[in-house]
């Protein structure tokens, strides 16, 4: 496809999401004319879309919880940018489960100062400035 053919459709399937005409076809059970046609500006179904971005890791849900995580091969990205492995995962909440003392007393202490932190931005926007 010559680069003043290539359309939205086109771009999006070829590549944001890195499939072919026969894995897109495959994937959302259309035949390689459908996809054909997709690419030359016939509107993709919206839950075509949703298949291509999932199969290649750009969504995991289409709740907006989820949003910003996703698939690298097989890690998390963690809207922070940090990769972790399904092995930290479960060991991150293992250990959120183990509730030792420790934990108690610095999650208190978290949460007391993010307490303090909302209430100082609360007293700053309603405090008129000069």
């Amino acid at each position: 496809m010559k680069y003043h053919q290539m359309t939205k459709n086109y771009i999006f399937r070829k590549l944001e999401c890195g499939l072919t005409k026969n894995q897109t076809a495959t994937l959302c059970c259309k035949s390689v004319r459908t996809i054909n046609l997709w690419d030359s500006g016939a509107q993709i179904p919206e839950e075509c879309k949703r298949l291509m971005r999932m199969c290649k890791g750009r969504e995991l849900s289409p709740s907006e919880d989820w949003q910003q995580f996703r698939m690298h091969y097989d890690r998390l990205e963690l809207p922070t940018g940090q990769l972790v492995s399904p092995q930290q995962i479960l060991l991150g909440i293992a250990l959120a489960e183990i509730n030792s003392e420790l934990e108690i007393k610095t999650s208190t202490h978290v949460v007391k100062l993010a307490r303090a932190i909302a209430d100082i931005k609360v007293r700053t926007l309603k405090e008129p400035s000069f």
